[in-house]
């Protein structure tokens, strides 16, 4: 009985982590505010805009967050390893000093955007955020085709990256 309980709770536990598929973005998460490392402001959905017809990986970081730099070894193989994928940097710092500091001082190549507030910005609160890094893919046609991964080396990324689209 013991065991059966065990595995029970394993499976269920296994299954609640999955990282959700096919999630679309909620309209708050599209009307929220950004800005580029130039200083123009966006909202969430113009700057989704710009790459349309493109595969998007979206990386939700932060300069503070230790598992967010110890992950950027990881990230910088997959950008080498496909190049024709737009890089969003997404960042939570608590300001825009930090933000630019980090991007400066890890090396980090792609497109980058700054949300005022942080956790507690209109975007981090409406795309369930629970943990940084968060890896979110769009595809071309603009489907959120992975809305949650924590690796950059997650399967179901490089699956994904993998398709002939890209």
């Amino acid at each position: 009985m013991k065991q059966i309980t065990v595995l029970l709770f394993l499976s269920i536990a296994f299954l609640s982590c999955k990282p959700p598929k096919d999630k679309q973005f909620d309209p708050k998460v599209l009307a929220a505010p950004m800005m580029d490392d130039k200083g123009a402001e966006f909202t969430f959905q113009q700057v989704l805009d710009q790459y349309k017809g493109e595969t998007v990986l979206i990386y939700v970081w932060a300069s503070w967050c230790v598992d967010c730099i110890q992950g950027l070894p990881k990230l910088k193989e997959v950008q080498k390893k496909y190049p024709n994928i737009d890089y969003v940097f997404i960042s939570l710092d608590k300001d825009q000093r930090s933000w630019k500091n980090g991007i400066k001082r890890f090396s980090i190549k792609g497109n980058h955007y700054y949300v005022n507030g942080g956790w507690k910005s209109i975007f981090a609160k409406n795309i369930d955020l629970d943990w940084i890094p968060r890896y979110i893919v769009v595809d071309a046609t603009g489907k959120v085709v992975l809305y949650r991964a924590i690796h950059a080396d997650d399967e179901n990324i490089i699956k994904l990256l993998d398709k002939p689209n890209n």
